[in-house]
């Protein structure tokens, strides 16, 4: 009798929400987002009816963020939630002395017109990775 071992990858697949905000993982696809039955009814439902239009199910919230641009109309929504990404981002780290330099991953909240004022091809090269959504509940209380 043999077991088979099954993965399945969980980093950055959580759901988290205090007083004031909600807090998603960037790898969670649109369509586990509306499964989810643990993640608030109402940003469910933006999702659903703002978001989901313009995109697959099966693309992640990081592909969505990632990929927005000025003419998007799920930036307007993200911006009407006072919406937020926390990233990691390459930085260049200066040595002892100034001698030697060193480039190491820092981490920052960044605002949507700051994410969105980058293009692909810069995130790529700055090594952006994004890793949670950051959502105002009294702000998506008005959505």
């Amino acid at each position: 009798m043999s077991l088979q071992s099954v993965s399945t990858y969980e980093d950055y697949k959580y759901y988290i929400q205090d007083v004031s905000k909600i807090y998603v993982g960037c790898k969670y696809t649109l369509g586990e987002i509306m499964d989810n039955a643990e993640i608030t009814y109402k940003f469910r439902k933006v999702v659903a009816e703002s978001i989901l239009p313009h995109a697959d199910r099966e693309d992640t919230l990081e592909t969505v963020l990632y990929y927005l641009d000025g003419g998007n109309f799920a930036l307007q929504v993200f911006k009407q939630m006072n919406a937020k990404v926390r990233v990691s981002i390459l930085r260049e780290k200066k040595g002892f002395l100034k001698k030697e330099s060193s480039r190491e991953y820092s981490t920052e909240l960044m605002d949507m017109d700051t994410l969105t004022s980058m293009s692909p091809e810069e995130k790529q090269a700055a090594g952006l990775f994004l890793q949670e959504l950051q959502v105002s509940k009294l702000a998506l209380a008005t959505c």
